[in-house]
């Protein structure tokens, strides 16, 4: 492998591109980590199970500690996805999701209702990529102003070189040089918050607290109980977790690392093929992790001090096509780490249990079609609140559904009702036509030819 001359070629491009040199020292750990051979990988054989958390429900707060806690709480919303697994070349967070809503204008909505309610005028920041930022701040002037004065409505992830896989040469792409690039994982926002100074001048003007979720996990709205109860709960970070279900096999989970007693995350691609059944269980690991944390913010700048400026989380090595969208284009590392591995920083780290409803994350769609279906329904508060006792499980065929632009032209009168369905698999080429009801479990397919699903069909 042409190593040296790789990191020299890559770092060279992340300096041009006006990267800070924090940003570049902690590429350049990672691109040794993976010129080594690190995988990142944890063995089950290295861990235990989390087996006891705080419960939500257990939490007791009036409307004056909700209203204290939230005037200390900032809202940052991970904003950086595009959207690649569906398809999209734009922020994932500017596709419609109900009542002509997007992402964005749904949480906007959410702030501002939360805002009403207690008087208070919590700040909302986007941690945004170099992808998404134009088009998210366009959608934002729409909305009256956020944030009071002097609070930034953004800031942006850093970039670094996607590495052939062959070499760790920095891929050259000329017909889109813009797929030579990749932001580093939710886990740049430590780095981030340090070079551009946020970090300092929150807490400078008397923030505390900080929430961080997804931009595409409209479950995470601004809530006066989680602040109240994690201000006083004296933590110096709380990740929220939901119970697993069949459903959430996937979904990173906490554990404790035997070496040295430290609570640490995994997620599925830290896991070896051989333990993915263990990753998988849902009894032995009970708890997913739902990437809606918190942050006491003194205790993230002094444990960032701590370390000497770089968090030195865990490699998650991200293998992926240059091209996202042709799978014969070259394969690429990305590297990559996660937000909520941050855990293993602190002593004294609280998961808390929260209720499902704080967990709706759109990640194909299958999830989108559940979230515009009558399943859910927008609050008064823009909160999506679920119609049925159940969620019923979506299956629909990736070969015609996995795009958005699919999606869309498949459904031209919007998702069927699923509010009767336990579960709706879709195998083939199927349109569907408007008042279509699904009942119990529903399997349509495969198909030779591109059928439809007539107008009033129950299901």
């Amino acid at each position: 492998m042409m190593s040296a001359t790789g990191l020299e070629r890559a770092t060279a491009r992340m300096r041009d591109a006006g990267m800070p040199q924090l940003a570049i020292d902690v590429f350049a750990d990672y691109y040794h980590q993976l010129e080594q051979g690190r995988t990142g990988l944890i063995p089950e054989e290295s861990i235990t199970p989390i087996t006891q958390v705080d419960d939500l429900a257990d939490a007791r707060f009036g409307a004056e500690e909700q209203a204290q806690a939230l005037r200390r709480t900032v809202f940052v919303k991970l904003n950086g996805g595009l959207g690649t697994s569906m398809g999209m070349d734009r922020a994932k967070s500017l596709l419609p999701v109900r009542e002509g809503l997007c992402f964005l204008d749904i949480i906007v909505r959410q702030l501002q209702a939360v805002r009403a309610a207690t008087g208070v005028q919590a700040p909302l920041i986007l941690m945004n990529s170099f992808r998404t930022r134009d088009d998210s701040l366009a959608l934002l002037a729409g909305h009256p102003p956020l944030n009071p004065d002097g609070i930034p409505s953004d800031f942006c992830q850093h970039r670094e070189p996607k590495l052939l896989v062959e070499t760790l040469e920095p891929v050259d792409w000329p017909s889109d040089p813009g797929l030579e690039w990749c932001p580093p994982g939710h886990g740049d926002i430590y780095v981030a918050l340090q070079t551009t100074g946020i970090l300092d001048e929150l807490i400078a003007r008397g923030y505390r607290y900080m929430n961080t979720s997804n931009a595409d996990n409209l479950g995470a709205a601004p809530d006066g109980r989680l602040a109240a109860w994690f201000a006083a709960s004296g933590a110096p970070y709380s990740p929220e977790v939901c119970l697993r279900t069949p459903a959430d096999r996937k979904g990173g989970h906490l554990a404790v690392r035997r070496s040295d007693g430290r609570m640490i995350l995994r997620d599925t691609a830290q896991t070896p093929d051989e333990d993915m059944r263990w990753f998988t269980d849902e009894h032995r690991h009970r708890f997913f992790h739902t990437n809606n944390l918190w942050f006491d913010l003194v205790a993230l700048r002094d444990a960032l001090a701590v370390r000497g400026g770089p968090p030195g989380l865990p490699l998650i090595r991200n293998r992926k096509h240059v091209d996202p969208s042709d799978p014969s284009s070259p394969e690429v590392f990305q590297i990559e780490s996660a937000l909520g591995a941050i855990v293993e920083l602190f002593d004294g780290a609280r998961p808390v249990l929260v209720p499902r409803e704080r967990f709706l994350p759109v990640k194909t769609t299958d999830d989108l079609a559940l979230l515009r279906s009558d399943v859910y329904e927008l609050d008064a508060d823009s909160r999506l609140r679920r119609t049925t006792g159940g969620i019923p499980l979506v299956r629909l065929d990736p070969e015609h559904y996995k795009r958005i632009a699919d999606f869309e032209a498949r459904f031209p009168a919007g998702v069927p009702s699923l509010r009767e369905a336990s579960s709706l698999t879709v195998q083939g080429d199927w349109t569907f036509g408007s008042g279509v009801v699904v009942h119990g479990d529903a399997v349509l397919g495969p198909t030779e030819r591109p059928m439809r699903v007539e107008d009033g069909a129950r299901l």
